[in-house]
């Protein structure tokens, strides 16, 4: 009774407080500095210290060595066995992002749908790109070589004398056909990943509309897959200017250069020859060059997203 008495007892109206909202301050700038430092000494001393080497006469054993500027990069202009490793690398770049991504795509548009076998075939697709680089280069080099199970399986159908490796018209494709062999599985769940993320009622909207398979792909698959193909775009650019493994175990760089990129010729130089400062010189160019691709292209697509969203 005396507390109903209160509450209708006239006086002054008391104003509700407003909620308190949490604020999270942003935590100090100097919480980075360990990791910074870190990162610059691990990172970015030795970086540093290596691209002053491009510009000395450095052999990699004698402690005294003399700047020379920029003669490391002239002579690689004059250098047929650098130009034309500069052009393998981006030949077989190009070719393996093409090859690597249109297949991958077409492996995920099969493997996302209905089929009862679709979880064992993408398994299946995936598992050579588990398996080391080194190791999937000396398996094909076997597999292709002059008595491989390759050539045999052709010589049943009367086809012989084929020198997969040795042929300087044919190694450098045998090459990027091995590593979309391996990687295609890789770019392969991506893009599933990048499928299933696309909702079934905007499928369903268009098969209403009258929109076949193809007019599907083009006007809704390939606009809201933009994000999936940026990063397979990306990442076999990227990795295709980086090629060394598969080089190495399969052909060493040969049949004389015809195979050599940027990263094989980077190790004769430097491991054969003693001549670690032009192959430096040779790394400082090769970093240029992934730098300069991956902005432009990361740049390209991110400005096509934009447009697609």
């Amino acid at each position: 009774m005396t507390t109903d008495l209160r509450q209708r007892r006239p006086g002054r109206a008391v104003a509700a407080s407003p909620p308190r909202r949490r604020t999270h301050a942003a935590p100090p700038w100097w919480f980075t500095v360990p990791a910074l430092l870190l990162f610059a000494f691990v990172v970015l001393a030795p970086s540093a210290r290596g691209v002053y080497y491009a510009f000395t006469d450095w052999d990699g054993l004698d402690p005294d060595f003399a700047f020379i500027g920029l003669d490391n990069f002239r002579a690689m202009t004059d250098d047929p066995d650098a130009l034309q490793a500069i052009w393998h690398t981006l030949l077989v770049a190009a070719a393996i992002t093409v090859l690597q991504n249109g297949l991958g795509l077409l492996l995920a548009l099969g493997v996302n749908t209905a089929i009862k076998s679709r979880n064992f075939l993408r398994v299946l697709l995936f598992a050579p790109a588990v398996v080391a680089q080194i190791v999937t280069a000396y398996l094909w080099r076997n597999l292709l070589g002059p008595d491989g199970a390759v050539n045999s399986l052709l010589g049943m159908f009367g086809i012989t004398g084929q020198n997969w490796l040795g042929d300087p018209d044919l190694a450098l494709w045998m090459i990027v056909l091995v590593v979309v062999w391996q990687y295609a599985g890789y770019s392969m769940v991506i893009f599933i990943a990048g499928l299933q993320s696309i909702p079934k009622e905007i499928y369903e909207a268009a098969a209403i509309d009258g929109s076949g398979p193809v007019r599907r792909f083009w006007s809704i698959v390939r606009p809201l897959l933009a994000p999936a193909l940026t990063i397979n775009l990306m990442l076999s650019i990227i990795g295709g200017l980086k090629l060394f493994d598969q080089v190495y175990g399969m052909t060493g760089g040969g049949p004389g250069h015809a195979t050599d990129t940027i990263s094989t010729l980077i190790y004769k130089d430097a491991f054969t020859l003693g001549e670690f400062g032009y192959s430096i010189a040779l790394a400082v160019v090769l970093t240029a060059i992934v730098a300069v691709i991956s902005a432009g292209q990361y740049t390209a697509l991110n400005r096509n997203e934009k447009a697609a969203s």
